[in-house]
């Protein structure tokens, strides 16, 4: 795998000219981040959940449901969330920089993403006004939900998400999820 090293901060500009080579690349405050491609299971719980997401969301008017390929930038910063909902605005931004905020961001741990997640990541989210974001923790097979009011609350039974405006909260059995996503644990 292609590592890019510098001694500096990374721009925008440079993120830019890095190879589309399967690796993603992610740069929070000016430091770069690498990141393989997911395994078949970090795939299979980002298919499920946007599965249970997408028609709550479309039924709840929050937005639209994106998927891996488009880009938080705000910034210095530029990052791909695994899924992540926005809402629609009347015209269609030109860029990724004047896409509204996400109100909700999910990130599905690995081996090589972890200490991110859990760090940089969750200090950007909460930084640029991300509602809620969900960290999917697949050995612990958890949710931890975090949002900018209240302490983390790590989740393994039912998941209540009820954004501002909506009339129906979206309650997902976590268990569940966990079992169509991965089968039952061994």
């Amino acid at each position: 795998m292609l590592m890019a090293q510098t001694t500096g901060m990374w721009t925008l500009a440079e993120l830019d000219r890095l190879p589309d080579d399967g690796n993603k690349y992610e740069v929070i405050d000016g430091e770069l981040f690498v990141t393989p491609a997911p395994s078949p299971a970090h795939g299979a719980l980002a298919v499920v959940l946007r599965e249970i997401l997408d028609p709550y969301v479309r039924s709840q008017q929050l937005g639209r449901v994106y998927t891996p390929r488009a880009v938080v930038r705000v910034l210095r910063s530029e990052v791909e969330p695994d899924l992540m909902v926005r809402p629609i605005t009347a015209t269609l931004p030109a860029t990724w920089a004047e896409m509204p905020t996400p109100s909700l961001v999910v990130e599905i741990l690995s081996a090589t993403t972890r200490r991110r997640d859990h760090v940089q990541k969750r200090g950007f989210y909460l930084r640029i006004g991300v509602t809620e974001y969900w960290i999917v923790d697949r050995c612990d097979r958890t949710i931890r939900v975090i949002t900018p009011t209240a302490d983390d609350a790590v989740i393994d039974s039912t998941l209540v998400w009820k954004p501002i405006g909506t009339t129906d909260p979206l309650v997902i059995d976590v268990a569940e999820y966990f079992r169509e996503a991965l089968g039952v644990r061994e």
